[in-house]
């Protein structure tokens, strides 16, 4: 589990097709502190660490989650943002993210809103419905506040702050991110689903 705040920066140093793909990514984090087998969000994917050197880590990536992330668009030198897994007694200072990415949102329009960014996304319709003003949402990995949604469309604010710590300074119009929907949300629908049908 995770909290949707990014805590490095990484890069991808190495891709490798081995049946499934194989990446080495460049970190700031002390690799001595991370076990072979433990998960890291690499802009919101859950990947399972397999090898780790002085300043990098190896993941596996499979088919099925290339096909459904933007993991597919990685090349050398693609920074991603990193967040290493919750520990007990940490401080959740974001909300509860899995890391399992529900699909992609695209960037529609970005423009200055006081010194922050507000960012309008179009997400696919089959989880539109689960995006409420005020609700939480991880995009790239980045635990984020809505602010209103309209249909399939929904927008949101990024202070510097966080422009400056994630990979979200670089982002343009067009770029389609990771998406998670907020858990919470997903077992509301699905209870307001349940007593239509009772």
């Amino acid at each position: 589990m995770f909290t949707g705040i990014v805590t490095d920066i990484g890069e991808v140093r190495e891709l490798e097709r081995r049946g499934d793909l194989r990446a080495r990514i460049g970190t700031g984090y002390d690799t001595d502190t991370i076990d072979i087998g433990a998960s890291i969000a690499c802009s919101g994917v859950c990947l399972t660490v397999i090898e780790i050197g002085d300043d990098w880590f190896d993941v596996e990536i499979s088919a099925e989650t290339l096909d459904k992330t933007t993991i597919g668009g990685w090349s050398m030198g693609t920074r991603i943002n990193l967040e290493r897994a919750l520990k007990v007694g940490d401080e959740l200072g974001g909300h509860i993210v899995s890391g399992h990415v529900d699909g992609l949102a695209k960037i529609v329009e970005m423009r200055p809103e006081g010194d922050s960014i507000r960012y309008t996304f179009e997400a696919p319709k089959s989880l539109a419905r689960f995006i409420a003003p005020k609700g939480s949402i991880a995009l790239d990995g980045t635990s984020l506040t809505v602010n209103e949604v309209d249909g399939t469309l929904f927008g949101l604010n990024l202070i510097p702050h966080t422009q400056e710590v994630t990979t979200w300074g670089a982002a343009k119009v067009g770029d389609s991110v990771n998406l998670e929907i907020d858990t919470l949300a997903r077992y509301v629908a699905r209870l307001a689903e349940m007593q239509e049908q009772a």
